[in-house]
Parts: C-alpha cells; structure tokens; sequence
C-alpha cells in the first residue's frame, strides 16, 4: 500500500514523502479498514516536528483520525462487520495517511450516514473536544454568550457549530477575509477580524459591557490574554490548547478579582478515565448530524501526495475548516 511517512522529525515539506509499504494484518481485537479520508490536524504537525507529548518510534505514518470502510475484522470483534463505514483513531506510528489502516475496535465508531467521508472523518476529535469543553467543563447554558478564537480552524469550526446548536449567541474570533466568511457560514452571529478590529472592544460593544460567559480559546498567548479582559462575570476560560505557539501565564488574581474560572480540556483523558462518555459523546454529535445541526467544514481535499504541504500551510495559519486527505483521490481545489 502506499503512505505517507516519516522517517525523521521536521518540517512536512522536508520530512514526509509517499511511499510504498507492506499491507498491514489485522489482529484479535482490531479492525482493517480501508481509508476513504484522514483530516489533517495538529497532532499530525507536531507529531511530524518531535513536539508532540509522546514520541512514537520512526518511521511512522501521520494520520490521527480517519474515516474508513471495514475490509477484515479480528477475533473478538463484534461491534462492526466488514462493509461498515467508521470513523476512528489509528495509533501511531501507524497511522491514517495511507491506502489502509489498523483500529483497535474500541477506537472505532459507526460514521454518521448524513455525512460524506471527509465530513464523516473530521467529527471525531475535533467535535468531541468541542462537545466536552462545551457541554462537561463549561456547562454552556441557552442564551449565553459563547467566543470562539480560530473559529474558521478544525477546532473552532467545530465550536462555532456546537455553541449555536446548543442555544448560545456565538461570537467567533478569526484572522483574514476568507476565514472571517467562513465563519459567518457557520452561524456565528458575529465574526470579528483581529486584523482589522480589537476583538475586546468588540466583544464588550456587542454585549452591552457584559462580556462573554464562556470563551473558547485553542490559541493561547495574546487571545488568552484578551479573554481575561472580556470574560463576563462568573464566565468561564477553556484553555483547549496553544495554536499561536505561546502558552499564557494566568494571573491567578486576576481571576480572582473578575471572579471567572480557568478550565482545561484534554479531550484524550477521557478516553483512559470515562471512555463510555467518549461514546455517549458519539451518539450526540451523530444526532446533530443527522439533524443537520452540525457538519464540519470541509475546505479542500488532498491526495496523499500534496498532504505534506497542506500539513504546512495547516502549521502556517493559511488554512479554514478541515483540510482532508483522500488517499486513493487526486487533489482538487
């Protein structure tokens, strides 16, 4: 089968190249499935540069999620038969970006049929982070006031659509035309440009000097840093990562002081202590999806062969929504 793999850690560009590889062989308790898409996401571009927070051993496949059809299923395995379309979390090192790939049937869950393939492969952990910050750890209410930071990226797409369908006025926060349309598309009831406009002031004017009651931030640095000035009483800070490369200080007394809460979100934790909310969390989203409520973003789609320089621009900041490799299709605007 062909993949795209990494032989040492760097830059994608420099590092990955489209190869040709043994077929992989199912054993008790997994899946082999063929892949139909794989997003591309930040775990990749870290895991690609040595920065993730573990290091799987080289060479490896890149690719932490997937949609694919089942081909064999192991022994054991009585959740999925061959011929299903599932959506799941391959471990490294041998991961998504390939013609075929190995899921651990408790890493596997039936994809959504209201969704195609690329959409169906970018639910996963992007929606289920957004769901649990959202839903467990912030407990968004009807009526509040949801920011979103990188609201037209994997993460904050997913958030824009979860806040909107759970009743909140969503504000999201991006950078450039495009990904300021992108996110009006969404839903959003107001984008704001950061390039063009403090996004603080902006906040404050649209809620009347309240503030937002939840704020969604996967940035870090200065939006964490403009969270603090525009977080509403008793609001809440997810910290759900640090894409602008820079992770916040928190001024504890400032909290204080404001009287908001700090909340973190490892969507991965969930998996080792709650993993039948990971399912729940599943059967939820599966829902809004069938609804129509939600459905990822799906910007471009790549071949194997151009997903390294999507992995770049996806590290660059030049990239909206999900931007999915198809591994047996070519690439297409």
């Amino acid at each position: 089968m062909k993949a795209l793999r990494c032989h040492q850690t760097g830059e994608p560009g420099e590092v990955l190249s489209v190869e040709e590889i043994p077929d992989p062989t199912v054993a008790d308790g997994q899946l082999l499935v063929s892949v139909l898409a794989a997003p591309l996401s930040f775990p990749d571009l870290l895991l690609c540069r040595g920065q993730y927070q573990f290091a799987p051993p080289l060479p490896m496949t890149l690719g932490v999620e997937l949609c694919g059809t089942v081909l064999a299923v192991g022994a054991g395995v009585n959740r999925f038969a061959v011929g299903d379309r599932v959506i799941g979390n391959p471990a490294p090192p041998d991961g998504a970006f390939a013609e075929l790939a190995i899921l651990e049937d408790s890493a596997a869950y039936p994809a959504p049929k209201a969704l195609d393939d690329a959409q169906a492969s970018a639910l996963g952990i992007a929606y289920q982070t957004g769901w649990f910050a959202l839903h467990r750890r912030a407990r968004l209410q009807p009526g509040e006031t949801l920011l979103v930071h990188a609201a037209a990226g994997g993460v904050g797409s997913a958030a824009v659509q979860l806040g909107k369908a759970a009743g909140a006025t969503v504000i999201g926060v991006v950078g450039g035309a495009d990904k300021a349309r992108h996110c009006a598309e969404l839903g959003a009831d107001l984008v704001i440009d950061r390039r063009d406009a403090d996004f603080v002031k902006a906040v404050k004017d649209f809620t009347d000097g309240r503030g937002a009651d939840v704020i969604f931030d996967p940035v870090g640095g200065d939006a964490y840093a403009g969270s603090t000035k525009c977080v509403a009483f008793e609001g809440r800070i997810l910290v759900v990562g640090f894409a602008g490369g820079t992770i916040p200080k928190p001024g504890l007394n400032h909290a204080l002081i404001k009287n908001y809460s700090i909340l973190g979100l490892h969507w991965g934790l969930y998996l080792r202590h709650d993993p039948g909310a990971v399912v729940e969390c599943h059967r939820h989203l599966t829902t809004l999806a069938d609804a129509g409520a939600i459905t990822p973003l799906v910007t471009e789609r790549l071949s194997l062969a151009d997903t390294a320089d999507g992995l770049r621009r996806l590290g660059d900041g030049h990239t909206s929504g999900r931007v999915v490799c198809e591994p047996t299709a070519g690439s297409t605007p």
